[in-house]
């Protein structure tokens, strides 16, 4: 079958993101807090609204509290993600694995290429099915949405069916796309076949129990992704890393008023810009938290494993000695899906 190479993007492989690029991710948010910095300063100089300016002691204990708060929770973010990956890795050691098992062990030339293309089959439903949405994940909201116009999620512009189709037999196709999880039947379905293969001495006894013990280890990693992508990280630390973050975003315009009026007349409208700089780094540093929790989701900072998968299926198809091979998928705008 022929393949037309389309750069659908997600990792950044770029040296770091852009300024640029951070700002557009949070620019609607910037926009708020610089009106919501205004307001108090324009109040408080122009119609002489002292009231409004509060000590600033107590707010930056909150923003104390704050920075304990959001440091925990990117941390924690940070190892689902480092997990996520390192599982992703344990599939591409396993899945070479079994192509070289099931090309050596099985003497068969038709059974190799069912073996591994249906294995490959097994990739793409287990892709398909992390990137399924959570109520709990981020990647609709609307900053996300918009980031969104440059890269794309390839398993929400096409079809599990279609592309089941390069390496499944039709009546497999139809039997498995009836099913819930159709990454554990496609396993259920390779398990199968070793046993018909045993019976009729084409595998090895000893070399049907390493092929299935090569079946069990890729559900355990199957089963690794999944406990990532169905259980969130708490809600509870996620909720209290938003109420605190917000609440020292929403007191800090009213602190700093006090502050810079001690520096002298008209030193207060510095207060517009340094609550901007203030608030919009908390936002940031919470933003980032909440784009790192679900590695999976298919925001630009997940685990790439669209590109994973495709080096596992080239691998495995020039052990089949293929050379009408799919391209390796390349980063565009340094994000690589």
């Amino acid at each position: 079958m022929p393949y037309i190479e389309i750069k659908l993007p997600t990792v950044h492989a770029g040296n770091q993101y852009s300024l640029k690029e951070f700002i557009f991710w949070t620019r609607t948010a910037i926009y708020k807090i610089l009106l919501f910095a205004a307001v108090p300063t324009i109040l408080f100089e122009l119609f002489n609204c002292r009231w409004l300016a509060i000590p600033w002691v107590p707010i930056a204990m909150i923003g104390t509290a704050a920075a304990f708060i959001v440091g925990f929770r990117n941390t924690q973010t940070y190892n689902r993600l480092w997990e996520a990956r390192q599982i992703y890795g344990s599939i591409v050691n396993s899945s070479r694995a079994w192509g070289l098992m099931a090309r050596d062990f099985v003497s068969n030339k038709e059974a190799q290429q069912q073996l591994i293309y249906r294995h490959i089959a097994w990739l793409t439903a287990l892709r398909f099915q992390l990137r399924e949405n959570r109520v709990w994940e981020s990647i609709n909201k609307h900053y996300n949405r918009e980031y969104q116009r440059f890269y794309t999620i390839p398993e929400q512009k096409s079809n599990l069916a279609d592309e089941l189709t390069a390496f499944l037999s039709a009546e497999e196709k139809e039997y498995v796309l009836q099913k819930k999880n159709r990454a554990t039947q496609l396993i259920a379905l390779q398990s199968k076949q070793l046993e018909q293969l045993k019976q009729q001495g084409i595998i090895e006894p000893l070399n049907y129990i390493e092929l299935q013990n090569t079946l069990n280890a890729l559900l355990e990693h199957q089963g690794r992704c999944e406990r990532i992508k169905n259980f969130p990280y708490p809600r509870q630390f996620a909720s209290i890393n938003k109420f605190f973050v917000y609440l020292f975003i929403m007191l800090v315009p009213f602190g700093l008023l006090n502050e810079f009026q001690k520096l002298g007349e008209h030193y207060v409208w510095l207060n517009i810009p340094f609550s901007l700089i203030v608030c919009w780094v908390f936002l940031s540093m919470e933003r980032v938290g909440e784009a790192t929790e679900n590695p999976f989701e298919g925001s630009a900072n997940d685990v790439p494993i669209t590109a994973l998968s495709r080096t596992i299926e080239i691998d495995l198809r020039e052990m089949l000695d293929e050379t009408d091979l799919p391209p390796a998928l390349q980063p565009v705008n340094k994000i690589l899906m």
